[in-house]
């Protein structure tokens, strides 16, 4: 679909920025970053709290030429939670009518379904100790795909039991690509993946590349 006057469609934007991608199946590619302002949830170890409300409104026109020279096909539409926003969508499409690659980032508590079905959805499943597990729509799991993938963050060991539950429950595995991390400096990435491969759970394991190439807290990297 081709919007006319892309002026007329406004995204809230926290930052713009290239680097790599330090999660999902691209680790490691080159990436270009829209991260939007706003979130609805309040997760415990977020570390993007300056997304929620830090941001100037732009114009679709202005983003597709803030990334022109980039000079990279991957796109990442992060936040905050970009589905907060009734006009990315039609960011999402025009990137993809540019032939970018386009990832989604979600939170997994909005209707994914107005995500572009060429875009690739990476949703989060929040686990209990973000204190925000209250807030998923299961209903979600339904209208992923092979292409697309889910992410678990673990805090704990609880955090892992009940994942793999999750798993197991929903058959997540044999729908789509299902991604295991920890937050930063909570537990050991070793023990998580001893967990992982204790159960021979059929995952991949991911940590966030960019907080051991950079300082964690460095932003825009």
């Amino acid at each position: 679909m081709v919007f006319g006057n892309l002026r007329c469609f406004l995204v809230k934007i926290n930052e713009i920025f290239k680097s790599i991608q330090g999660e999902t199946s691209y680790v490691g590619m080159p990436c270009i970053f829209i991260r939007l302002t706003g979130c609805n949830l309040r997760c415990g170890y977020c570390d993007t709290t300056y997304a929620y409300e830090d941001g100037v409104e732009m114009s679709i026109n202005s983003i597709l030429d803030s990334i022109s020279g980039f000079n990279t096909k991957l796109v990442c539409i992060t936040g905050g939670e970009p589905l907060l926003n009734k006009d990315t969508p039609i960011l999402i499409n025009e990137l993809l009518n540019k032939n970018y690659n386009v990832l989604v980032e979600t939170n997994g508590s909005l209707d994914i379904r107005k995500i572009p079905q060429k875009a690739i959805k990476i949703m989060d499943i929040k686990c209990p100790d973000s204190n925000m597990s209250h807030e998923i729509l299961w209903e979600n799991i339904n209208y992923m795909t092979r292409s697309d993938e889910v992410k678990f963050v673990l805090n704990s060991r609880k955090d892992y039991e009940w994942t793999k539950n999750v798993i197991d429950k929903y058959k997540l595995s044999e729908i789509t690509n299902v991604l295991i991390g920890t937050v930063f400096g909570a537990i050991s990435p070793r023990l998580a993946v001893q967990w992982i491969l204790e159960d021979n759970l059929n995952v991949r394991f991911q940590l966030q590349l960019q907080k051991y190439i950079w300082e964690p807290l460095t932003r825009g990297v």
